[in-house]
């Protein structure tokens, strides 16, 4: 009977260990993504010349307006992931929700900077992906009691 509690809190203790690490994960994979998007929003807004010039795109913007939209989803994503460096649950669903529309941004801006964009998207799906795997016990539990053993 001791053994199976002992393998029990060794599970628990795991599942609280993979929970902070997939939160500091996305929090500082939304960080990066964030601070990323903000500089590519100042290049942007300044017309930089690294930008492609699509002609007849659908969802055609002029390029400032772009700069905005991805100043502005940067920002954002940079408070979210001090949110989550604090394990806020607002902050976990508004890292999901946030890694959407950067996902959204950069597919519609995809033919200004093609090659960042796939970047972009791949890095806030794997933020969403390890916002989503945590158990919201793991998370809850995680930051506000200290692990057994220690």
């Amino acid at each position: 009977m001791t053994a199976t509690h002992t393998g029990q809190a060794r599970a628990h203790s795991a599942g609280r260990h993979w929970a902070e690490g997939l939160t500091v994960f996305a929090a500082i994979m939304l960080m990066i993504a964030g601070v990323l998007d903000i500089l590519r929003g100042v290049m942007a807004v300044a017309e930089d010349d690294i930008f492609v010039n699509t002609p007849n795109y659908v969802f055609e913007f002029d390029l400032t307006s772009w700069g905005w939209i991805h100043l502005a989803l940067g920002t954002v994503a940079v408070i979210v992931s001090v949110g989550l460096f604090q394990a806020s649950t607002w902050a976990r669903v508004a890292g999901i929700a946030i890694g959407g529309l950067i996902i959204i941004g950069n597919f519609l801006s995809m033919p200004y900077y093609p090659v960042w964009s796939i970047i972009m998207i791949a890095a806030s799906g794997f933020i969403i992906w390890a916002l989503s795997v945590v158990r919201q016990e793991d998370f809850d539990e995680s930051f506000t009691t200290p692990p057994r053993g220690r």
